[in-house]
């Protein structure tokens, strides 16, 4: 199959791009020097004679989206709405990467794929405009929302905490956040998996099983790296105020993908275990 994955540079895009060029693909990597996902013509003259458009590129700055979101919505349901257009033009199968941020945050069992959309922040606004955007432009697509992503290529929760292991005696972490910590290759998988499958057009969850603290994912990192996890403390959210509000539980559910017969990502410790040495390095 022919592939093109817009923001292959990033950490999600990179596992997804080496997934597809090791399983013999074709598979074009665009960053974001090769293509503004927000230039209507250049999108169209590259989204050409493709059999699957995936959409990795996003803004991700939470915080900064709060003072940006003009911005953050030109990268976040502009660029998705292009690329779906191009991608049914081509007649091609559109991929858009999405975020537990189209939740409120507030429920206490897994959200449903189909679970009411109530963002509470200007990232998580942009991406529900996002979703409905390639939905509405392209029929084939399928809408894959992952939340606490991690991996080798780029920055992420696990390598933060490991390098202040190392810098403190110390470290205070949130108790009051639950998710699920997702490694990117084990998304990357998915995602060729639910194309392999040709899965019906819809919404999917792409997350780890099980579900943590914050608190609890720190212990397990310190773990990793062979220290006492006791350094690890709890807290509270409202000791880390920040511009945009975090969800208190980031759960999601993977009901699409056992009805499509799609395995669900295994879970989060155990994936954690077989992702450390190359996360942490």
């Amino acid at each position: 199959m022919r592939w093109i994955v817009t923001g292959a540079a990033g950490m999600l895009g990179t596992d997804l791009v080496k997934r597809l060029a090791g399983d013999g693909q074709q598979v074009r990597a665009l960053g974001r020097s090769d293509l503004d996902v927000t230039d209507a013509g250049a999108v169209a003259r590259e989204v050409r004679d493709v059999d699957v458009v995936v959409n990795c590129a996003a803004w991700t700055a939470v915080d900064d989206a709060e003072a940006q979101e003009a911005a953050a919505f030109d990268l976040n349901a502009v660029a998705p709405q292009l690329l779906a257009r191009a991608a049914r033009e081509a007649g091609a199968r559109m991929v858009q990467i999405s975020t537990d941020y189209v939740f409120d945050g507030q429920a206490d069992e897994p959200y449903a794929e189909d679970a009411a959309l109530a963002p509470r922040s200007a990232y998580g606004r942009t991406k529900v405009a996002g979703e409905w955007a390639v939905r509405a432009e392209n029929p084939d697509h399928l809408v894959v929302r992952t939340a606490w992503l991690y991996g080798a290529h780029g920055g992420c929760f696990p390598k933060t905490m490991a390098r202040l292991a190392g810098e403190r005696p110390e470290l205070q972490v949130v108790s009051d956040q639950l998710g699920q910590p997702t490694w990117t290759a084990d998304v990357a998988d998915l995602v060729v998996r639910l194309v392999d499958a040709q899965v019906p057009a819809g919404t999917y969850h792409a997350t780890s099983s099980g579900q943590v603290s914050w608190h609890g994912f720190t212990r397990a990192i310190v773990e990793a790296l062979g220290k006492d996890p006791e350094m690890v403390r709890e807290t509270t959210s409202h000791a880390f105020v920040r511009p945009a509000p975090r969800p208190s539980y980031s759960v999601l559910g993977h009901a699409a993908l056992d009805r499509a017969g799609i395995k669900p990502i295994g879970h989060w410790a155990q994936r954690w275990h077989a992702a450390a040495p190359a996360v942490l390095g």
